[in-house]
C-alpha cells in the first residue's frame, strides 16, 4: 500500500490530492498542498516530540505522551521523536506500518516523518541515546573517530541508513559535530572529538554515509548539531539543567567552533539543531541558541545560506516532568518570557521547528491575535513539507516488515560494527605485558568469563593470575535526580577506593585496566600502577581480548587530549582545544602492539 492508494477521485474522475502526482516539481507539490491546508494542519507541522511504540489509541504510560491517534487526528502533528527501542526490526516496522496507516487516514493523507537519537552503540540515555538492541553495535561516534577512517565512518552511516529505512526512521537526529574542547562536558561521547578538522572531516562522511550519494527516497535525513558548537560550556556543564546555561569564550574562539559546520553544511546535511546554551561575553545576544535570531538567522541563513530545516533542541517551551522530577524549559535567557512568547521568540530567530513539543494551540493563538503572520508560517511549512516530498514519503512511507527482520542486525552489519569497535581501542602505556599469550592464568573484572575462558584459564584471584584485565567507566560525580545522572558530569578524578583498588591487583600481577572514556578522565594514578592502560568508546569483552592478546592489531589513536590533574582541566580555557597544561597524553596517541 502506498499514499497514492487512499487519493480519491471527484465525480469527473479529477484527482483531489494533485500534490500526490510525482511527475510534478517537488516546489509545485509543496505549494499545492500547502493550499489545501488549514491553518490547524500547518501548525502542527511546526511540532517535533517524543513518540513510543505501542497501542496506537492508549496514552504511552512509560513516557507520558498522548496516544498516537490523538497526536495525528486531534493535535494534527506528524513529526516524532521514536524514544526506546524494540526486540526486533520487525516489531518497529509493523509499528511504523500502523502508524503511517493511521496518517493516511487523515483529511490529507500527510505521511508522519520518524527521527531517533543515535541507536547504535553502547550508550543509553533518555535525552540523547538508545542502546542497540536489534540493530548492529559500533562503538561512539568518540570511538569512530579514534579510528581516523573516514571510509569506516562512512560505512558505519551507510550501514546505519539501511538499518533505520528498513524499520521506517528517516530522520537522524545528529551527527554531533560540537568540538570536545572543555574536558568535563557531558556530551562528548557522541562527538568526534577535540579538533576541529577531523571533526569536520569525520562529520562530513557521516552525512554522505546516511543521506547517500543523491538525497531521496533511501536517505535518512541528518540533522546536524549543536549549531553554532556545544562544546565550551562553562564548567563544562550539561545545559539540560539551569546550572549548566552559559556558554563561554574565554580565549575568543567562537569561530573556531563553526568550522566542523561550514563542512557538515558543504556535505549538504539538510537539518541543524540549534543547541541549548546561551552565549555569554560574545557580539550576540545572551539567550540559549534556539531563541538567538544573530545566530539562526544571522550566522547560519545569512552568513552559510542555509535554507533547510532548522529544529530546536528539547524542551524550549514548556516545563516538564522526567522520571517524576520537574525540569524547567531550557529557556535559557529568557526564563521570564511565557510559554507563548517563547513560542514567538522562537519564530523571529528563524527556526522551523519546536523539538520536543507537542502543543500547536500556543501556535494558533499567537496566529488568530496577529503576532505571527501566515505567511511567516508558510515560510517554514514549505521547508518541512519539501521534506516529506524529497524523502519520498508521499509515495511510500510504508516499509516491508518481513525485511525489517533480514536488514536489522544484518551478520554482516553486526561483524562491521565488531571491527570497529576493535579498531578503535587505544593502548596508551605498556610496559611489556601486552600482547598476552593465549592460554595464561586470566583474573578479570568487568568481562564476561565465558568470553575470557576462550582466551585464558579465568581465575578467581590476582594471586592465582599471570594477568589481570580490568574495565573501569570514567569517573562523574553523582547529582540529584536519575535525569542528571545520565549526563556524567563534573570531577575527571577516579576515587581514591577505585585507584587503591587498582594499586592493589597491581601490586599482585601484572594488570591491564582498560577505560570507558565517555570523557577525558585523570589516569595519572592508574597509570603510575598498571602494567598497561587502554581506552574504549563502547568495545565488547571479546574485542577488547582481541587486541590485547595481539589477535587484532591496535590501531587507536586519541581524538582528545588526556589532562594528566583536574586543576590543569580547571585552569583551561573551555572554547580553546588542547588547552590543558601539560597533559598525561595527547591528542593523536596510540600504541601499536
Amino acid at each position: 500500500m502506498t499514499i497514492s492508494d487512499t487519493t480519491t477521485t471527484d465525480a469527473t474522475g479529477t484527482t483531489t490530492r494533485p500534490w500526490l502526482d510525482a511527475g510534478l516539481p517537488v516546489d509545485e507539490r509543496v505549494q499545492l498542498l500547502l493550499d489545501e491546508m488549514t491553518i490547524e494542519e500547518k501548525a502542527g507541522l511546526f511540532f517535533h516530540t517524543m513518540i513510543a511504540i505501542g497501542d496506537l489509541e492508549e496514552p504511552n504510560p512509560v513516557f507520558a505522551t498522548p496516544s498516537a491517534r490523538e497526536f495525528l487526528e486531534t493535535k494534527q502533528m506528524t513529526h516524532f521523536n521514536l524514544l526506546g527501542a524494540a526486540p526486533t526490526g520487525r516489531e518497529i516496522a509493523a509499528w511504523q506500518n500502523a502508524l503511517q496507516r493511521l496518517a493516511a487516514s487523515t483529511r490529507l493523507g500527510i505521511p508522519v516523518t520518524l527521527s531517533t537519537d543515535p541507536r547504535h552503540s553502547f550508550s543509553e540515555n533518555p535525552g540523547a541515546s538508545i542502546l542497540a538492541g536489534p540493530f548492529s553495535q559500533w562503538p561512539e561516534t568518540l570511538g569512530l573517530a579514534a579510528t581516523r577512517d573516514e571510509a569506516l565512518v562512512e560505512r558505519f552511516a551507510d550501514i546505519a541508513r539501511q538499518e533505520y529505512t528498513a524499520v521506517g526512521l528517516r530522520v537522524a537526529l545528529h551527527p554531533q559535530v560540537d568540538l570536545a574542547t572543555e574536558p568535563r562536558w557531558a556530551r562528548q561521547t557522541a562527538t568526534f572529538g577535540e579538533d576541529a578538522e577531523l571533526s569536520g572531516r569525520l562529520g562530513a562522511a557521516y552525512i554522505r554515509g546516511f543521506q547517500g550519494e543523491s538525497f531521496g527516497p533511501g536517505s535518512v535525513s541528518t540533522m546536524t548539531k549543536h549549531f553554532p558548537g556545544g562544546g565550551p560550556q562553562k564548567d563544562g556543564e550539561d545545559p539540560h539543567f539551569p546550572y549548566g546555561r552559559e556558554q563561554v569564550y574565554p580565549g575568543g574562539g567562537f569561530e573556531l567552533h563553526l568550522k566542523p559546520f561550514e563542512d557538515a553544511l558543504a556535505a549538504g546535511t539538510r537539518q541543524m539543531m540549534p543547541y541549548y546554551g546561551m552565549p555569554v561575553g560574545t557580539e550576540y545576544e545572551e539567550v540559549g541558541f534556539g531563541f538567538n535570531k544573530s545566530v539562526i538567522t544571522g550566522l547560519l541563513r545569512e552568513r552559510f545560506g542555509f535554507d533547510g530545516l532548522v529544529c530546536t533542541d528539547w524542551g524550549l517551551i514548556s516545563d516538564s516532568e522526567i522520571f517524576g522530577q520537574p525540569f524547567p524549559a531550557r529557556a535559557w535567557g529568557v526564563e521570564d518570557l511565557t510559554p507563548r512568547e517563547r513560542m514567538k521568540k522562537v519564530l523571529d530567530a528563524g527556526a522551523d521547528q519546536f523539538g520536543g513539543e507537542a502543543n500547536p494551540e500556543l501556535l494558533l493563538a499567537l496566529i488568530a491575535d496577529g503576532e505571527v503572520t501566515e505567511e511567516r508560517i508558510d515560510v517554514s511549512a514549505r521547508r518541512i513539507l519539501r521534506e516529506k516530498f524529497e524523502l519520498g514519503l508521499f509515495e511510500n512511507p510504508f516499509v516491508d516488515e518481513d525485511a525489517a527482520d533480514d536488514i536489522v542486525g544484518r551478520a554482516e552489519f553486526r561483524a562491521a560494527g565488531e571491527d570497529a569497535q576493535r579498531a578503535s581501542i587505544t593502548v596508551l602505556a605498556n610496559d611489556g605485558a601486552l600482547p598476552f599469550a593465549r592460554g595464561v592464568m586470566l583474573y578479570i573484572e568487568g568481562i564476561d568469563a565465558e568470553v575470557a575462558a576462550s582466551f585464558g584459564e579465568v581465575v578467581a584471584t590476582p594471586a592465582e593470575a599471570d594477568l589481570a584485565v580490568i574495565r573501569l567507566q570514567a569517573p562523574f560525580e553523582e547529582r540529584a535526580t536519575m535525569f542528571e545522572n545520565f549526563f556524567h558530569a563534573g570531577s575527571l578524578d577516579f576515587a581514591a577506593d577505585v585507584v587503591a583498588h587498582v594499586r592493589e591487583i597491581a601490586a599482585a600481577v601484572p594488570t591491564v585496566v582498560d577505560v570507558l572514556a565517555d570523557r577525558p578522565p585523570i589516569l595519572t594514578p592508574i597509570v603510575d600502577a598498571a602494567a598497561a592502560v587502554t581506552v574504549n568508546w563502547g568495545a565488547s569483552g571479546a574485542a577488547l581480548l582481541d587486541v590485547l592478546s595481539g589477535a587484532v592489531a591496535a590501531r587507536g589513536r586519541l581524538p582528545f587530549d588526556l589532562p594528566r590533574s583536574m586543576a590543569a582541566v580547571e585552569a583551561s580555557r573551555p572554547d580553546v582545544p588542547f588547552d590543558t597544561a601539560d597533559p598525561l597524553f595527547r591528542f593523536g596517541h596510540g600504541l601499536s602492539l
